[in-house]
């Protein structure tokens, strides 16, 4: 890990291209290299190389959306437990020139189990007009700032914020309780339905008073995995056909004659839904047209081969886009929530990214930005793993291998780059190497 306080945190130079016929290098190891730059020229050899990379520019694939994390309670809450000085080395190695240069985030719309406690933006029964609808002083005290202004104020590349729902409010769901099972009331079309549309209207229109727009909403965080969680978990419950029809008759309406020109994403689960989630919501040509992408969360991805989902989507939708919208390690772990300096988690991160941009995924997004010592707070105490920890008591902050392997993506591949084709031809059985090829926007 690299040990960042108010006095010191590593940084990294901007990014220049190199002269013709020389290349730039950055290498992080277990070892304990850090984003090491080197310089090197291209040699004529008599001997054919063991590997072979071969890139074709011409063969154009996916656009790049980016890469970045998640404001969720818990992580403003971290950031803002150190001290001003501090706080600023951790946005700064997040989202500045000098550091690994993050354009997505994402926040949570209301509590997640990342809260310190459970609630909505109306808890008044039966508001179905939302006059009582006020943003929670999670919002207004801690992410209008540290995830509006001070991110953007470091960052050259423009943000893009994207707003995901756990739980609407609890006289709105089945079960009566913001936590646990539970649809939300009634069908699509109804007056909880198209309530619960405006509820997202009222959040952007509220973000919007502080001057934060919203890039994106999902339709719901993890709408199928809500029947499997913990019941003290944030939830609701939805079908591929409910979630459709909300599309078509609440949510899509709603969004399109509101003043903000936010995109809809679907799904936001496991990629064992895909393809037949986007057959059942994308087929259908009303909600195709309110929807942009889908989101895909990384958790499940061992028990189905991207090829059969994440491709076969891009396949039969080639206009909406993929988006890995959450992923953490040390999740339903027996051995360690946070292992500090765990090199392996770093390489899964690559090792995910790698494959989801080799099958049309646009970009990937870390769960927390920030956790303490323990993976939380977390209400439900799932407590789990984070790229940076934070240990408050000693006004100090860890940026773990998983930061490092994260910069290797966002630091170079900037939102509007295209993946290009690349070809390996290897001789010999031991020169496995994972890779991708992506042209920025400039050329």
């Amino acid at each position: 890990v690299c040990v960042c306080n108010a006095t010191y945190c590593d940084t990294l130079d901007p990014v220049v291209l190199p002269a013709p016929g020389t290349y730039v290098k950055y290498e992080s190891s277990k070892a304990g290299k850090r984003l090491e730059r080197s310089e090197g020229s291209f040699q004529p050899t008599l001997h054919a190389p063991e590997l072979l990379l071969t890139i074709n520019v011409s063969m154009l694939h996916q656009h790049i959306k980016g890469f970045g994390g998640s404001l969720s309670d818990a992580a403003a809450i971290n950031i803002l437990g150190l001290s001003r000085p501090a706080q600023d080395h951790l946005l700064r190695s997040y989202f500045s020139e000098s550091g690994i240069e993050y354009n997505l985030i994402r926040l949570p719309m209301a509590c997640s189990d990342f809260s310190v406690r459970p609630y909505s933006y109306d808890d008044v029964p039966n508001d179905y007009e939302l006059k009582h609808f006020m943003l929670a002083e999670e919002d207004v005290n801690m992410k209008v700032g540290s995830g509006g202004h001070w991110s953007s104020a470091m960052s050259k590349r423009p943000l893009s914020l994207f707003a995901s729902p756990w739980t609407s409010p609890a006289w709105m769901k089945s079960n009566g309780d913001v936590r646990g099972k539970g649809t939300l009331k009634g069908q699509a079309g109804d007056k909880y339905h198209k309530t619960w549309a405006n509820y997202f209207i009222k959040f952007l229109d509220e973000y919007s008073k502080h001057n934060v727009t919203f890039w994106a909403v999902t339709a719901q965080n993890e709408p199928l995995a809500a029947l499997l969680t913990p019941p003290l978990f944030p939830t609701i419950a939805f079908t591929a056909e409910h979630q459709r029809d909300f599309v078509i008759q609440d949510l899509g309406p709603a969004l399109a004659r509101s003043p903000h020109r936010t995109l809809l994403i679907i799904l936001d689960d496991q990629r064992i839904h895909l393809p037949h989630w986007a057959k059942v919501v994308l087929g259908n040509t009303t909600a195709a047209r309110y929807v942009a992408g889908m989101g895909v969360h990384w958790y499940l991805d061992s028990i189905v081969p991207p090829s059969w989902s994440l491709e076969a989507t891009h396949k039969l939708f080639p206009d909406h886009f993929l988006l890995y919208t959450e992923a953490c390690s040390g999740f339903l772990t027996f051995r360690f929530s946070v292992s500090l300096g765990c090199w392996e988690r770093g390489d899964r991160y690559s090792h995910s990214i790698l494959t989801v941009l080799n099958n049309f995924v646009a970009g990937w997004t870390d769960w927390n930005l920030a956790l303490d010592m323990k993976g939380g707070p977390n209400w439900v105490k799932n407590f789990v793993d984070s790229p940076v920890i934070v240990d408050s008591s000693k006004d100090v902050f860890y940026k773990q291998p998983m930061f490092y392997h994260m910069g290797h993506f966002s630091k170079f591949i900037p939102e509007g780059s295209r993946r290009v084709g690349l070809h390996s031809s290897r001789r010999c059985l031991l020169c496995q190497l994972e890779h991708v090829a992506a042209l920025p926007p400039a050329g």
